[in-house]
């Protein structure tokens, strides 16, 4: 594993490519296939310098070169070749198609005994590993993308371009669901191997491909802080901790307030919802948070199922298992998350630590109807609110020393 910069720097473009072509001149890739996965625009990363330093480096060494965006379960971009900064010559950019069946390899499961170790004994059964068969198609796979603290693995990543990033529903399901059991707020920002992490861990070593990742550290001011590379544990974990460095906020005592102010790049609140997830640690009890994005219109258009079941606390679906055991589990993680810490029982119902209010163009009696407050974002005074303003909203965690 090898770095450039760290928590005190802010990497030059010419440091950027000189490091990108000296890691990638040891790689043995001559002659051979390579899938550069990378994230979508819901991710802050200097994309084109990245992508174009990677291309300089490979191109005219390797057989075939395809770079292949990694969605998650996010909907599909359009101008692929601007979102990398191309087009690149002998090159193909491609949206990881997780919605259709044809898109996935087979890659075997991970059996039940590791699920219950991994989830304390409260998961159980195997999981079915499925992956975007362009990564097994290719010799050598290099994930290329941002570490940053994470809701569901701690933090992002590594491996997590993988799964879930190019994965079939089956462990983007447990993946999630195994993070809301633990919580958000006790997972988020974890620089350690947390269970999700060793789960997708566990999935990657079923990659027949030979994987390496440039795992790269974003500057709030713009740039990068750091580049490692390496295998995509030993870079991930590098990278990682210069995170933690970068991309935490210590308060010293909780807020009753907190306005996020959600970027346009998120356009839903099924990813909009990390203004919440990033401030919920410092909010106290009985607290609001404000989500403002006056240009979100939709909760989840690819996840209907979300104005189905609305947002609760974990225990409101554990305890009611049999009401909810249908809904994919990475809709119910995503309810937990952004509803955050409570309790539930059949005699007290449901009791919720935070307020969650939404300052969007989701209408009031939607809001309502997913269990969500309502805030006419014309009335939101940013300049002069009582309380934390959050700018770009998502990616900074918060946390209470």
């Amino acid at each position: 594993m090898s770095r450039v910069g760290g928590p005190g720097r802010v990497l030059t473009d010419d440091e950027v490519i000189s490091f990108v072509a000296e890691s990638l001149a040891g790689l043995d890739a001559d002659g051979r296939s390579v899938c550069v996965l990378v994230p979508d625009a819901t991710r802050v990363c200097p994309l084109p310098l990245l992508v174009g330093a990677v291309h300089r480096a490979l191109h005219g060494r390797v057989s075939r070169l395809t770079v292949l965006v990694a969605l998650g379960t996010h909907p599909a971009m359009t101008a692929l070749d601007e979102h990398v900064g191309g087009p690149y010559p002998d090159t193909v950019v491609i949206n990881h198609e997780w919605w259709d069946p044809a898109t996935f390899a087979d890659l075997g499961t991970i059996p039940s005994g590791r699920i219950e170790e991994l989830s304390a004994g409260r998961m159980t059964g195997d999981v079915r590993v499925r992956l975007n068969r362009a990564v097994v198609d290719h010799d050598i796979a290099l994930v290329v993308g941002p570490v940053l603290p994470h809701e569901v693995v701690g933090m992002s990543g590594g491996n997590k371009y993988f799964f879930p990033g190019v994965a079939g529903q089956e462990i983007i399901d447990v993946s999630h669901w195994l993070g809301a059991l633990i919580t958000s707020a006790e997972i988020i920002g974890t620089t350690g191997t947390t269970p999700v992490r060793a789960l997708i861990d566990d999935g990657a070593a079923l990659i027949p491909a030979a994987c390496h990742a440039l795992s790269v550290v974003t500057a709030h001011e713009g740039g990068l802080h750091s580049v490692s590379f390496g295998d995509c544990v030993s870079s991930w974990a590098d990278a990682a901790s210069v995170s933690a460095a970068t991309h935490v906020t210590y308060l010293d005592q909780p807020v009753d307030r907190v306005l996020s102010l959600v970027p346009e790049m998120y356009g839903e609140i099924w990813t909009g919802a990390k203004g919440f997830y990033k401030v919920e640690p410092v909010v106290a009890d009985g607290g609001e948070v404000i989500l403002y994005a006056p240009h979100i219109r939709t909760l989840a258009d690819s996840h209907p199922q979300i104005y189905e079941v609305g947002y609760h606390c974990r225990d409101y679906f554990t305890e009611q298992w049999e009401r909810f055991s249908h809904i994919h589990w990475g809709v119910l993680a995503h309810s937990t998350h952004l509803r955050g810490a409570g309790t539930w029982s059949a005699a007290d119902g449901e009791r919720l630590r935070v307020n969650v209010t939404l300052a969007t163009s989701i209408p009031p009696d939607v809001c309502a109807a997913v269990n969500l407050g309502y805030r006419d974002p014309g009335t939101i005074d940013v300049a002069g609110f009582d309380g934390l303003v959050v700018p770009r909203a998502g990616e900074m965690l918060f946390r209470l020393r």
